[in-house]
């Protein structure tokens, strides 16, 4: 297949992404304005806090939806001078938003609920209304099941938030129908004390959303997954005997750009580097949507067998610390009396910065006549 069609490819799935994404979330707000609708008037009716507070809560999930819909379209603009890498992060803005609308509902939810628990009222049920409830709980829960489907398979936070909320609200119907029919069986409204408690869990929910997308914004470490593939199909090109310090940096779901450092031999010229990293950035594109904005290259020694001997030396004296996981980037140039590597300290040691002195300490001891150039490098995949 050839670049060009790949191109087309991938641009093809990312409009048909957002295409499902403003299709879903326009199911979600008609679904939910007219369960709104249906549960204003019957919340009044009947003299219900629950069902009314049910269908405001409706009300907020249609609001979500189209905050979907906003945050997708201009998610999907292309770059320009200003936003060179897109504007793709938008969505997990339109995400937090939606995490405060569900705070919010929760907050209000809880408020109204306190004061009907201070001043009772007694709701006046009847079988119309109840049969309306008992269908929204239905139709919430299938709701919820396909707009969190849809968003997981799109890798849409913001359709997944709100499948996750609708979910909640079926829970929310499910025990304002379960009050009703206990005021009905034993005359004891627990309407009041009831939302108060699905109130609390509404809280909760929104606390976690807008937890998970701040985390998100603020940039969370690479997937492991995603980091082990990118890294085997780099080491599989001919010649590559080792692929580090891959760095992701995220611009909205499935937008990714990188760096790697790939281990060559120190007998390649530069016209056989060039070919070996355009051919790496292709494959990376085409197998896992990541653009290598940058290749270093580390050169490893192969024509000296002491300097292999003394690399494996240096291996060992490293690899003895606690909390080191990797040694690469060996280089030592005899002439100049130089030795240079990168070496991995994990995020588990206590203290970072005296583990890599200690490290080089015990290294220059070893070989005092060389001059180290070591650089403390990090694990951004480490679980």
């Amino acid at each position: 297949m050839s670049s060009m069609n790949e191109m087309e490819r991938i641009n093809g799935k990312e409009i048909s992404r957002e295409k499902t994404i403003i299709r879903t979330s326009i199911i979600g707000i008609i679904a939910n304005v007219f369960l709104a609708a249906f549960k204003a008037v019957i919340g009044l009716m009947t003299n219900s806090i629950a069902i009314v507070l049910d269908a405001v809560n409706n009300i907020s999930d249609a609001g979500s939806s189209l905050i979907t819909i906003v945050g997708t379209k201009l998610a999907g603009k292309e770059p320009d001078k200003k936003h060179p890498f897109g504007y793709g992060r938008i969505e997990y803005l339109s995400a937090m938003v939606i995490s405060v609308i569900v705070l919010y509902a929760g907050i209000t939810s809880f408020v109204e609920s306190v004061k009907k628990i201070v001043h009772p009222e007694m709701p006046d049920y009847n079988t119309v209304s109840l049969i309306i409830v008992a269908v929204a709980v239905v139709v919430k829960i299938v709701l919820g099941h396909y707009v969190k489907s849809v968003g997981v398979k799109v890798n849409s936070d913001s359709l997944i938030n709100s499948g996750e909320d609708a979910k909640l609200d079926s829970i929310i119907s499910a025990s304002t129908l379960a009050a009703a029919i206990i005021f009905l069986a034993f005359g004891v409204s627990l309407e009041a004390w009831l939302g108060a408690v699905i109130s609390l869990v509404i809280i909760k929910a929104g606390v976690d959303m807008l937890r998970g997308t701040i985390s998100q914004i603020l940039g969370e470490r690479n997937d492991p997954d995603l980091v082990n593939g990118i890294k085997q199909t780099v080491k599989g090109f001919p010649g590559v005997q080792g692929a580090y310090d891959l760095v992701l940096n995220n611009y909205g779901p499935d937008k990714w750009n990188g760096s790697i450092h790939i281990e060559v031999p120190d007998t390649y010229s530069a016209d056989q580097l060039d070919p070996l990293i355009r051919s790496i950035q292709m494959a990376v594109y085409q197998q896992h949507r990541v653009v290598l904005t940058a290749i270093g290259v580390y050169s490893v020694n192969t024509k000296d067998e002491e300097i292999i001997e003394t690399q494996k030396k240096v291996r060992e004296i490293v690899c003895a610390h606690p909390h080191v996981k990797q040694i690469h980037g060996f280089y030592l140039n005899k002439e100049e009396k130089t030795m240079r590597f990168d070496v991995v300290i994990s995020f588990d040691a206590g203290d970072r910065r005296a583990l890599y002195s200690e490290v080089v300490s015990d290294v220059q001891k070893a070989f005092p006549d060389y001059t180290l150039q070591v650089a403390m490098d990090t694990d951004f995949s480490e679980e």
